[in-house]
């Protein structure tokens, strides 16, 4: 089969021929049909945590072509739609990635895509509404919609929830206009529903997105634009001098982790999508240590980084399979899938146009500027690739 390998020591990816997984007793074999990009696809091609030979990428959607012998036909079957998402070389442990034609995934590590969904819009969803997911009810410790098990939860993380929540939650998300800040104001949003408390939801982004975050199913009460000096002022005095109970920063990046900390209640908690030992950012004399978690625990296996380890986790790995369960009735429904950008040209394109895109720096250093419409650049929507396409890109007006 044709898979996306890792050059690691030219910083790249090719497109080659490998073997055929074989399925475990617990895994389905899963016919791959569309692929979507996250930041860390490029970030750890262009700076290699694995060896050369992995397959790299993280979401997939596709068709089951086969099953384990201990997987229950009431729960997955032959040619049922799946959608979900693989570690690949983002760590230094050697495990394969989605970008393939085939892979195979743990049964209960996938959802079903409901006929409302297209096998691409699907494709765009897991890592990122878990990510979110993970931040918002497993994390921060707000009421979800569904039932996990939480006392394992606060046995791993005792400091991390703030289970004496307030009747109104103020919960700020701070690059709302991304993928992860799009499903969080969404899920946020959910927390009031078993509970019955009210939320207030506070946003940071480009004003060229407020119209979309006040519209459904976001409803922002109240938005600032992060290019001003005093935003974080600006959140203190919206909130009438109360603070932030909960905030997710979706970048975690620079000085975002300092200012996002100087919103916070008292008791208020803040979780992040990137970790302190990883150098994004840098900050001190902050009156909360940010909560930080990869969205690979939900995998439940550990994670080795260069210079640190993110252990495995019970907890997270039954959250992520109660999550997934819940999203199969939910997307679509409850929960709206964030916008595609169809890129053209299947796997032979991911690296010179969608990894190139995406960049491997920060926020502020995705400039890229070229002439193709599908190269313009990425806000409030995911790059999906149909594995099969072979439409050659000169052709395409995608």
């Amino acid at each position: 089969m044709r898979a996306l390998v890792l050059d690691a020591e030219g910083r790249t990816a090719d497109v080659q021929d490998i073997r055929l997984p074989v399925p475990a007793s617990h895994e389905i074999f899963v016919r791959v049909e569309a692929i979507s990009l996250n930041p860390i696809d490029s970030l750890y091609v262009a700076h290699p945590l694995a060896s050369s030979g992995r397959t790299i990428g993280s979401d997939f959607s596709g068709t089951v072509a086969a099953v384990g012998s201990q997987v229950p036909s009431t729960e997955i079957v032959y040619g049922d739609r799946v959608a979900g998402f693989l570690q690949g070389a983002c760590s230094v442990n050697d495990r394969p990635g989605a970008f393939a034609e085939y892979l195979v995934v743990p049964w209960d590590l996938v959802w079903r895509v409901p006929d409302s969904l297209t096998i691409e819009e699907a494709a765009g969803v897991s890592l990122v509404a878990l990510t979110a997911a993970q931040g918002v009810w497993y994390r921060l410790g707000p009421d979800a919609p569904f039932a996990y098990v939480t006392n394992s939860v606060k046995q791993e993380h005792p400091h991390d929830r703030l289970d004496a929540q307030p009747d109104t939650i103020n919960f700020l998300v701070y690059g709302a206009s991304t993928s992860v800040g799009l499903y969080t104001a969404q899920l946020a949003r959910l927390s009031a529903r078993p509970s019955g408390r009210a939320i207030k939801l506070f946003g940071v982004a480009s004003k060229a997105r407020w119209s979309l975050l006040k519209a459904e199913p976001y409803n922002y009460d109240y938005l600032v634009d992060y290019r001003d000096s005093d935003w974080h002022e600006q959140i203190w005095a919206l909130s009438a001098g109360e603070g932030m109970h909960y905030v997710y920063d979706a970048i975690s990046e620079g000085d975002t982790v300092r200012r996002n900390s100087s919103t916070l209640a008292p008791n208020g908690r803040m979780a992040i999508v990137r970790s302190r030992e990883g150098g994004a950012w840098i900050a001190s004399n902050m009156s909360i240590e940010p909560i930080y978690g990869a969205v690979w625990e939900g995998l439940g296996e550990e994670v080795q980084y260069q210079g640190f380890t993110v252990q495995k986790s019970p907890a997270a790995r039954n959250f992520a399979v109660q999550f997934y369960r819940w999203l199969s009735t939910a997307v679509g429904s409850e929960l709206k899938p964030v916008s595609i950008r169809l890129m053209p040209g299947g796997l032979n394109r991911v690296v010179d146009d969608g990894l190139e895109l995406l960049g491997a720096g920060i926020m502020e250093e995705r400039r890229l500027t070229r002439e193709e419409v599908w190269m313009r650049p990425v806000s409030a929507e995911k790059l999906v690739y149909r594995i099969q396409d072979s439409l050659n890109v000169s052709e395409s007006t995608a």
